[in-house]
C-alpha cells in the first residue's frame, strides 16, 4: 500500500518534467523548421529576383548589338540605292535570239530558244568584273590570253540538245566583242553520275579548223558578240539588284 503511494507521487512529480521536455523538443523542431523555410524563401526570392536581371542584361546586350547591325545595314542600303544600277530597266535589242527568264535571288540567268529543231539553253552567271592594273615594262611581253585576263568577262553554259536524247555542252567565257571556249563535252542524261564520261582533249588542243568550225557553230544559234554584249550590261545590273535585295532580306531576318 505504502508502495504504490510512493509511485504515484513519483510519476505526478515526472510527468510535468517530461511534458515540459516534449514542448522543448517541439520547440527546437519548430524554431528549427522556421529557420530552414526562412533560408529556403530567402535563396527563392534571390534567385527570382537575379535571374530576371541576368536574362535583362543578355536581352539588352543582344538588343544593343542588334541596333548596330541594322543601322549598318540601313546604311549600306541607302547607298546600294543610290546607285544607277539597282532600278534600271534593261531594253532588250531588236532581233535578241533568247527569251530570258530572270527569277529574283537567283545568280544565274537562264536563256532558252529553239533553231531548227533544236533545244538550245543557256545559263549566264554573274559578271567577273576583277581587272589587272598595268604594272610597267614587265607586262609588255603578255600574251593575248593575259590581255583577256585583265577583262571583265560573263561565264557561260550553254547546251545544244536534240529532243530527249544526248546533247552537246559548251564552257565558255564571253569577253567584249569576243567569245572563248573552253571545254567542249557530250553529256547523256540518262547516265549515271558516278559514271565518269570521257569529255575529249582541251578545247585549245584540238586543230584550229575545228575550234573555227565550233565557234561558227555557235554563233549561228545565237551566241555572238552582239548577245554576250548585252548579256553583260544585263548580268551588271543584276548583280545590283540582287545585291539590294539580299541587304534587304538580312534585315528582315535581323528585325524578326
Amino acid at each position: 500500500m505504502a508502495f504504490s503511494t510512493i509511485l504515484r507521487r513519483a510519476a505526478s512529480s515526472v510527468a510535468p518534467v517530461a511534458i515540459r521536455a516534449i514542448g522543448t523538443h517541439r520547440n527546437y523542431h519548430s524554431v528549427l523548421f522556421s529557420a530552414l523555410k526562412n533560408t529556403t524563401l530567402s535563396g527563392e526570392l534571390c534567385r527570382r529576383t537575379f535571374l530576371p536581371a541576368l536574362h535583362f542584361s543578355s536581352l539588352a546586350k543582344k538588343s544593343s548589338s542588334n541596333d548596330t547591325l541594322l543601322r549598318t545595314i540601313d546604311s549600306e542600303i541607302k547607298c546600294a540605292e543610290e546607285s544607277d544600277d539597282h532600278d534600271r530597266e534593261d531594253e532588250i535589242p531588236d532581233g535578241f535570239p533568247f527569251e530570258i527568264q530572270d527569277k529574283p535571288g537567283l545568280g544565274t540567268l537562264s536563256l532558252s530558244r529553239e533553231y531548227q529543231g533544236e533545244i538550245i539553253k543557256v545559263v549566264v552567271h554573274m559578271a567577273d568584273l576583277d581587272t589587272c592594273e598595268d604594272e610597267g615594262d614587265d607586262d609588255e611581253g603578255n600574251d593575248d590570253d593575259s590581255e583577256k585576263s585583265s577583262q571583265s568577262s560573263i561565264p557561260l553554259v550553254v547546251s545544244v540538245s536534240k529532243g530527249s536524247g544526248r546533247c552537246l555542252e559548251f564552257g565558255c567565257i564571253a569577253f567584249p566583242d569576243e567569245i572563248s571556249i573552253d571545254s567542249l563535252s557530250v553529256k547523256d542524261p540518262e547516265s549515271s553520275e558516278d559514271d565518269i564520261a570521257y569529255e575529249g582533249p582541251d578545247f585549245s588542243d584540238l586543230d584550229e579548223n575545228l575550234q573555227k568550225a565550233f565557234h561558227k557553230y555557235l554563233e549561228v544559234r545565237g551566241i555572238k558578240p552582239s548577245t554576250t554584249n548585252f548579256l553583260h550590261e544585263y548580268m551588271i545590273n543584276k548583280e545590283s539588284k540582287e545585291y539590294l535585295l539580299w541587304l534587304k532580306n538580312l534585315k528582315n531576318f535581323i528585325e524578326k
